[in-house]
């Protein structure tokens, strides 16, 4: 069994070797796609979250009425499902290695 051994002349001692140094950034070309698609969701589930309060009326509003449409299938299960959808790629995106 041979034993390796680096030998160091006095020449050398206190020389910076260069090494090449890759790219020390973590987040690639996919990472950045991942992240956009995560925001689109995110964005889209906010815009089908929007529309009229409770008491509004054709655009008014009206204490004296109510408006059944703040309890619409679109708001409460379709956008915070995308909402909820968005965040989970944005986790995957910031994970994911290259």
């Amino acid at each position: 069994m041979s034993k390796k051994t680096t030998k160091f002349s006095a020449a050398e001692f206190g020389k910076e070797t260069e090494t090449p140094q890759e790219n020390a950034f973590y987040f690639g070309q996919q990472n950045f796609k991942w992240m956009l698609i995560g925001l689109a969701f995110i964005v889209v589930g906010f815009l089908l979250m929007m529309g009229a309060d409770a008491n509004t009326v054709d655009g008014k509003f009206d204490p004296n009425s109510w408006n059944d449409d703040i309890f619409s299938i679109r708001r409460i299960r379709i956008a915070p499902l995308f909402v909820v959808i968005g965040f989970a790629i944005e986790a995957y995106a910031i994970l994911k290695r290259k």
